[in-house]
């Protein structure tokens, strides 16, 4: 097994709603989509968010599109418009969570590599 970064497997969206964010992650390649669903669960998101995860956060799996959607409530300190804190605001959200490290196989092939080979998707 090797560990690589969630960007090499797939992209991500986020927004916020009041003091509510949504992060979504979608694979690249739909064939990847069991692997997302295995390893980005509600507890490595909360690991990777950490201290400002204060509130609930619930996964919504959409295979159909290979992606899922997070809900992360009470994230954003009271809001886009009253929080200091920007860099937690909910459209930075996506780019943290495509720093998490996972774990695939070693035959795994990164997205990175792929688009040097030319056979990216």
């Amino acid at each position: 097994m090797k560990r690589i970064t969630l960007r090499e497997i797939a992209h991500s969206r986020s927004g916020e709603k009041g003091n509510n964010s949504n992060v979504s992650v979608i694979a690249y390649r739909q064939e990847d989509y069991p692997l997302l669903e295995k390893l980005v669960t509600v507890e490595a998101v909360r690991k990777l968010y950490g201290p400002i995860t204060k509130g609930g956060i619930t996964r919504y799996l959409v295979p159909l599109i290979g992606g899922m959607n997070f809900v992360l409530e009470d994230v954003l300190e009271g809001g886009r418009s009253r929080t200091l804190a920007f860099e937690e605001s909910g459209k930075a959200l996506s780019s943290l969570m495509l720093t998490m490290e996972i774990e695939v196989p070693d035959d795994f092939v990164e997205r990175s590599v792929q688009v040097k080979q030319g056979s990216a998707a």
